[in-house]
């Protein structure tokens, strides 16, 4: 994507070659011993080089055209008198020196390059010596499986002596937390009090005031969660007690508040948490030290969605339909509370969600529950429709969760260890639930909700990949794929009227013709729900919220793994090595371009670029909606998706 060379490059060699050349020439007309003379010549040169690339690559030169031009014509004039005073007075040609110099502007760029495509290849084939042709789906190997299980450790309350530049006070109590290199970890933070015990299947309850002094090196645990075969954190500890979060900041202290980056894990609300490699903040935190990055658990599955509203008992339980949302809004005020300790400014807080993450943040802008809890949202496969679930499947789950524990009450149900409901969710992970729009903590029509204002200023970044779809096979693996897509199709056929099921199951079948029906559908739910992303940008934008789009279409390394969520996260938050071991190798140029459109989001700054912002790519402009910003292998471009928008449109006929 980047240009091997532009023109700044080779102005540059213009100034940095008088340094070189008045370095050793003055050095010898002193009479300096060689090896003193080479000294000056690099120490000149050298910066020289970073004076005028601070200048040349520097805000105000690169945003107008006018003042490159000038600065390029000052560097040729101020290169000819500075020829034209060497030559005469001492006997030595710059040119000399300006040919060494672009020797090496010519050579070590295409030298960097070649060192970059073979790091590249060889990242490349050793994933697909780990996955082959993908079919497997995720394979976590022993390595990896390692690199979870240490974070197995749990904090621990201090009592003594602790280091005051890692602690911070907050209303809840101090946290001590441990430094790595430039960055900073305040891990395993409860932002609630435990849900176990009589709080089981309650409303999260706020923690109270505190002035204990407890350890924040260790991550919290993760949600008791389905366990499928291509998820790493059925390799971390779990528990009921998982209301926790983590907040990565710069080591280096300052005065002005940070802007807050707040990441909703993804999944499919039955698996996943914020220890998950792909989802940690610190590469993201080194790169833009003036951000303040959290993650959090909620949550998931039995434990997080189900209506007990007709199991005796259950009255006393009215919360439970959509307790994991209720969790996210409780982590939410706990960071606008406190937030501050930490360097960051609770009153410029962004959210960002993949997949489960993604739809519950669409879901969160729509309620009045989540009023002013953030002010940008950056939501990536996820909108209001993902929360298919309805109250009555929910209590349809609820009586199947008595019939396999063998229950009747929900007295007896309480009572049961997590070990006990785990493995009978498991036993149930082809009906496993969502939240629910119900009319009480979110609207029953969301998109209703969106035009009339219900999300008014939330700004929103909105993504929609092309092939996420193999994505959800190499999580599940094939047998639950195949019972996920089957549950899922049905749920999406009972909410069409009689010509619109005709007209689905007619494309599905002439797709079938060339693919197999597994395929042709999965096909279908991914375009379903890429165009249900498109109408909740649209309803947006008509309830006069600010929206930008971005069309995910880089292909996948191998085709059985898909591209999209995982892809996306760990292009933004430079997640390098968690992205191999998700089958994929980032492109740095889009990451670098990525990054550079997400923190300037959350910075509060116009998504443009002005010419070498990031050295070698062209000024660019992120037009607002209906405008989308098209990623691909080759490059990024901005333009409309109304062809892709119509084709998924004309199924309807």
């Amino acid at each position: 994507m980047k240009k091997l060379y532009t023109i700044d490059d080779f102005i540059i060699p213009f100034v940095s070659a008088i340094g070189y050349g008045y370095g050793e020439t003055i050095a010898m007309l002193f009479g300096w011993p060689p090896l003193a003379c080479l000294a000056a010549c690099f120490a000149l040169g050298l910066f020289l080089e970073e004076i005028i690339t601070k200048i040349i690559f520097s805000a105000p030169i690169q945003k107008k055209t006018k003042n490159r031009i000038l600065i390029y014509a000052a560097c040729i004039l101020f290169y000819i008198i500075a020829h034209y005073v060497s030559a005469k007075w001492m006997g030595k040609s710059m040119t000399e020196y300006l040919v060494e110099e672009f020797g090496y502007v010519v050579g070590l760029p295409i030298l960097g390059f070649i060192i970059n495509m073979l790091i590249r290849m060889y990242r490349i084939r050793k994933i697909r010596d780990r996955y082959g042709d993908g079919s497997g789906g995720y394979i976590f190997n022993a390595e990896d499986k390692k690199d979870i299980e240490e974070l197995n450790e749990q904090n621990r309350s201090v009592h003594g002596d602790y280091d005051k530049e890692l602690a911070v006070k907050t209303r809840t109590g101090t946290y001590v937390g441990e430094k790595h290199g430039k960055i900073i970890f305040h891990l395993g933070i409860p932002y609630a009090k435990p849900p176990v015990g009589e709080l089981r299947w309650k409303a999260p309850e706020q923690l109270p005031s505190s002035d204990a002094v407890f350890e924040a090196e260790n991550p919290g645990a993760s949600p008791i969660q389905v366990e499928y075969k291509g998820v790493i954190l059925k390799h971390h500890r779990q528990s009921e007690d998982c209301l926790s979060l983590n907040i990565f900041t710069a080591a280096e202290k300052t005065e002005q508040k940070k802007p807050v980056l707040v990441l909703f894990a993804h999944g499919d609300f039955t698996y996943g948490g914020s220890v998950d490699p792909l989802l940690y903040g610190d590469e993201f935190i080194e790169e833009h030290p003036d951000v303040v990055f959290v993650s959090f658990n909620y949550r998931l599955g039995i434990f997080g969605f189900i209506d007990f509203s007709e199991i005796p008992g259950g009255e006393a339980y009215p919360d439970a339909l959509n307790l994991g949302l209720l969790d996210q809004i409780a982590a939410l005020k706990w960071i606008k509370e406190n937030i501050a300790a930490f360097g960051g400014d609770p009153e410029r807080i962004t959210v960002m969600g993949f997949e489960a993450g993604a739809s519950s943040i669409c879901l969160l802008a729509a309620s009045d529950r989540a009023k002013g809890l953030f002010r940008k949202a950056f939501v990536f496969y996820g909108s209001k429709e993902s929360a298919y679930n309805t109250e009555e499947q929910s209590v349809i789950l609820a009586k199947n969760l008595l019939k396999e524990t063998n229950t009747k009450t929900m007295e007896e149900l309480v009572q049961l260890k997590t070990d006990e409901l785990k493995e009978a969710a498991q036993r149930l992970v082809g009906n496993m639930p969502a939240p629910t729009c119900d009319g009480r903590l979110i609207p029953a029509d969301v998109y209703k909700a969106y035009q009339e204002g219900a999300a008014s200023g939330i700004e929103f970044i909105i993504g929609i990949p092309n092939n996420e779809r193999h994505i959800f096979k190499s999580v599940f693996g094939d047998r639950i794929y195949e019972d996920f897509i089957s549950v899922y199709m049905e749920e999406i056929l009972q909410s069409l009227d009689a010509s619109e099921k005709k007209a689905v199951q007619e494309h599905i079948d002439k797709q079938a013709a060339s693919s197999s029906r597994l395929e042709a559908t999965a096909k279908f739910i991914e375009q379903w729900n890429s165009l249900n992303s498109y109408q909740s940008a649209v309803k947006l934008s008509e309830g006069g919220n600010k929206v930008h789009l971005m069309y995910w279409d880089e292909q996948p390394l191998i085709k059985n793994l898909g591209s999209g969520s995982v892809n996306v996260a760990a292009s933004l938050l430079g997640n390098s090595d968690a992205s191999q071991m998700y089958g994929h190798v980032i492109n740095k140029d889009i990451s670098e371009m990525l990054q550079t459109f997400l923190y300037k989001y959350i910075n509060g700054d116009d998504l443009k670029l002005y010419h070498n912002e990031i050295p070698g790519i062209d000024a660019f402009v992120w037009e607002a909606f209906p405008k989308s910003l098209i990623v691909s292998d080759k490059e990024i471009t901005c333009d409309t998706i109304e062809d892709e928008v119509e084709k998924l449109k004309e199924i309807f006929g």
